[in-house]
């Protein structure tokens, strides 16, 4: 079965982080640029929460906050839904359907970021997945395979 683990071999683990102190609108001016929605919150090398697109929605501008005297710390996502590098992609899946989550930080048993998934990342695995079954089924009906 195929394992969170393979979609990072395949992405690469590089990941846009951001630290706790950063600006509300470093981090977003960081997100614009890499043209991505969340960013894993890294303290002393260890996951301590995620910022994403919701939070400053959320937590800033529907709060009418400037984003540029607010810490990514007080408006962050604390309790963030995490996985092994060896959770399979139907158990990242699930975990991500049940916490309402897009972005999943992979993470070893110290907090420390392994990579990250987001539900396009799973979405694309699978789309590729049933190609290649699409792909052998025809070619088994037309006896090439």
């Amino acid at each position: 079965m195929a394992a969170v683990k393979d979609i990072l071999a395949q992405k690469g683990s590089e990941v846009i982080t951001v630290g706790p102190s950063a600006t509300v609108l470093y981090a977003a001016l960081l997100m614009n640029e890499h043209k991505i929605g969340g960013l894993p919150v890294i303290e002393e090398g260890k996951v301590v929460g995620m910022f994403t697109e919701r939070d400053i929605l959320t937590r800033i501008v529907a709060a009418k906050r400037d984003p540029e005297k607010v810490n990514v710390a007080e408006v962050m996502t604390k309790l963030i839904a995490t996985a092994p590098f060896e959770i399979t992609i139907d158990e990242a899946r699930r975990v991500m359907m049940e916490r309402r989550v897009r972005h999943l930080p992979i993470i070893d048993d110290e907090r420390h970021l392994l990579g990250l998934i987001s539900i396009g990342d799973l979405n694309a695995h699978m789309l590729e997945a049933e190609k290649k079954a699409n792909h052998f089924l025809q070619e088994y009906i037309y006896g090439r395979a």
